[in-house]
């Protein structure tokens, strides 16, 4: 088992089938087998996206720049933070949400050390509002998070069983990667994490794991180590 793990998870995962807001049904489901990680000893961190409310990116020109909607995804983040800890803490898990921006009625202020501390006592962890910064995807917060922390691992779920080639949903000849360097990411602009998320990891040589989350048990069976995804390390 890894001893600290950061998993990341987007923000679509919690909308399940809809694809827009929170499907209480699949927010359980995931805290479920988070919990059931947590059990089994290993101390797990979590960034999640706000893709399911509002992603800045693509929130098209307009009058808003990008700073705001930077800022507006951000919060939607913490919004996907409170359901996350209320669906843990309804399996029986002692969580903590820190935020990277100050809003004390609802979150921690996000602090290295006590973020540390509330991993060595068990307390599973919810990173939210990304980096507090614009012009920083989720990936880089989770991969920024998961080196204060001293993760093992950034264990990155999606929708796919790992990292191809191609887009496997447009080339069904496209072939996985069951492991890759950080450098074959960045030169073949695979789609896996920002450039910025891989580089770092790659400084700190933090290895990433992409796995399929909507196949029940492969949580734990990332935190097992069992061969599943692909692993992306030097």
């Amino acid at each position: 088992m890894y001893k600290r793990i950061l998993l990341k998870l987007s923000g679509e995962a919690m909308a399940g089938e809809a694809g827009f807001g929170i499907d209480a049904a699949r927010v359980a489901a995931i805290a479920a087998e988070i919990h059931e990680v947590a059990r089994a000893g290993v101390e797990v961190g979590m960034v999640v996206g706000g893709g399911n409310f509002f992603r800045g990116l693509q929130a098209g020109p307009g009058n808003l720049d990008r700073v705001a909607t930077d800022q507006m995804g951000m919060l939607a983040t913490v919004i996907n933070a409170l359901a996350l800890q209320a669906a843990l803490e309804h399996c029986g898990a002692f969580t903590r949400v820190m935020s990277a921006i100050e809003m004390h009625q609802i979150a921690e202020p996000y602090i290295r050390r006590r973020a540390i501390r509330h991993l060595e006592k068990g307390r599973l962890v919810i990173f939210a509002a990304g980096t507090g910064s614009p012009y920083f995807s989720t990936d880089t917060a989770a991969t920024l998070r998961a080196v204060e922390i001293k993760a093992d691992l950034v264990a990155k779920a999606t929708k796919v069983d790992g990292v191809y080639d191609k887009d496997p949903v447009v080339h069904p000849d496209a072939v996985r990667f069951e492991r890759i360097s950080y450098q074959d990411v960045l030169a073949r602009n695979l789609a896996v994490m920002d450039s910025t998320a891989i580089a770092m990891c790659r400084e700190n040589r933090l290895p990433i794991l992409v796995f399929n989350l909507n196949v029940a048990g492969n949580i734990l069976r990332m935190a097992r180590r069992e061969p599943i995804g692909t692993y992306i390390a030097e």
